[in-house]
């Protein structure tokens, strides 16, 4: 049996942990830049607000509500899901994290009649040691866990843990469960099967294997149907591997159109990937670059560039990949444009030992004195917050009002975001 324990309406459920006056009450949170809702609550979702809706216009659409809005704060939600990581860690036999807000459980060994039991002890421990609520579903397979998840999440009889064990469950959720929430199916493939009249999980489960391969050729949707049917075929390495490339992109706010400014975007960008190879264990050699205006000015000169460097010696070290990153970037930065979104991808990802080294670059010395750089600064922004350290190229200069020069590590506009009390002690809670 397989497990997947959800937390609900996750970022907003972060934000409500330290302000609990909250609970009952509208809330959302805005993508980058503070541009769009990207998450709501029950409440925000009953007054009509949706995904994506421009934060400009709540005021006009939603006139005399109160809405408490929010900016992405990252830094808070990775911190509270990796707590109820760690508390899924210590209550199931074994445990992969799918996303931040997402952990999948194998319950094999544990005894199927007490399954529900456990997910409701559970869901008590994780909402009584971190804040959080978190809905669970137990199945033979990935896919029917998710399924039942669902069901948690929406009915409240469940009590936030629902079990299908038996064919005569299975058939009957499948049966209210619409083909596109089904999990491996797209949007593109659900509108394929719409048109060819499968509605349901149950429609699809119910299809023929052979019409299924011959018409789709696809090994995603043909797994996702075995799962439907009870057997388990999804491998859980499947869900673990590392990453092959990484991205980290943001559009501006505003648009940008001198060199320092971008480079220091740029920079910021190359750190963050550095990190996400440090956390994976993984190097790269090959960084990419790429900048681009507003396609929806059209009043204004339209260019979009991209340009790779690859390393000799493949690395997960901010400094190199911020260099390469900065290199790339000069070869495509052009002057008179004005740049409204620029990203950096890191390729060619492999284990970080054994490493083949290039005898024409920096020696093994030089290795080893970045890797306990990236060490030590990698433990001191986890204790004391993200950025506290960071390299000089990721720095923003601006004058101020008196006309002095005030520096800002991260530029990206995030006007209602809430403090970090569990990672900085510039945010630690004052008790009255």
């Amino acid at each position: 049996m397989y497990g997947i324990i959800d937390c609900d309406n996750c970022y907003v459920s972060c934000e409500r942990v330290f302000r609990p006056d909250l609970n009952g009450k509208p809330v959302v949170v805005l993508s980058n830049n503070d541009g769009c809702v990207v998450a709501r609550s029950k409440e925000a979702k009953q007054m009509g607000i949706k995904a994506g809706t421009p934060y400009y216009q709540l005021a006009t659409l939603f006139p005399n509500s109160k809405i408490a809005v929010f900016s992405s704060n990252y830094e808070l939600y990775g911190e509270l899901t990796s707590r109820v990581v760690r508390i899924i860690s210590k209550e199931a036999p074994s445990y992969f994290r799918y996303s931040i807000d997402e952990c999948f459980v194998n319950l094999t060994g544990m005894e199927q009649s007490s399954l529900k039991q456990w997910g409701e002890n559970l869901h008590k421990k994780i909402k009584k040691y971190v804040g959080m609520p978190v809905s669970i579903g137990i199945a033979p397979n990935k896919t029917l866990a998710k399924v039942a998840s669902h069901f948690a999440k929406k009915y409240i009889g469940y009590r936030h843990c629902c079990c299908i064990d038996t064919d005569e469950k299975r058939m009957k959720a499948l049966k209210l469960f619409p083909i596109e929430k089904v999990w491996g199916i797209g949007r593109r493939y659900a509108a394929k099967l719409q048109a060819l009249g499968i509605r349901t999980a149950y429609d699809l489960a119910k299809a023929n294997g052979d019409w299924l391969r011959l018409t789709f050729n696809n090994i995603t949707l043909q797994r996702t149907w075995r799962e439907l049917r009870g057997e388990n075929c999804v491998p859980d390495e499947n869900l673990a591997t590392s990453k092959k490339s990484i991205c980290t992109s943001r559009s501006f706010n505003g648009m940008i159109g001198d060199y320092e400014s971008l480079r220091t975007h740029v920079s910021n960008y190359a750190a963050r990937c550095a990190e996400k190879l440090r956390k994976q264990n993984s190097v790269a050699s090959i960084v990419g670059v790429f900048i681009h205006t507003n396609a929806f000015r059209n009043d204004l000169p339209q260019y979009a560039d991209f340009h790779e460097v690859r390393l000799l010696t493949p690395t997960n070290s901010t400094i190199s990949i911020v260099q390469a990153a900065n290199s790339a970037l000069h070869e495509i930065f052009k002057s008179n444009y004005r740049y409204k979104k620029a990203g950096v991808i890191v390729m060619g990802i492999a284990p970080n030992s054994p490493i083949q080294q290039d005898f024409f670059d920096i020696d093994a010395e030089q290795l080893e004195k970045m890797k306990r750089l990236d060490k030590v600064v990698d433990r001191i922004n986890k204790t004391n917050g993200t950025e506290t350290i960071v390299l000089g190229s990721q720095q923003y200069h601006q004058k101020n009002s008196n006309g002095k020069a005030e520096v800002f590590a991260n530029v990206m506009r995030h006007d209602f975001r809430s403090g970090n009390p569990t990672t900085r002690w510039s945010d630690i809670i004052t008790l009255k």
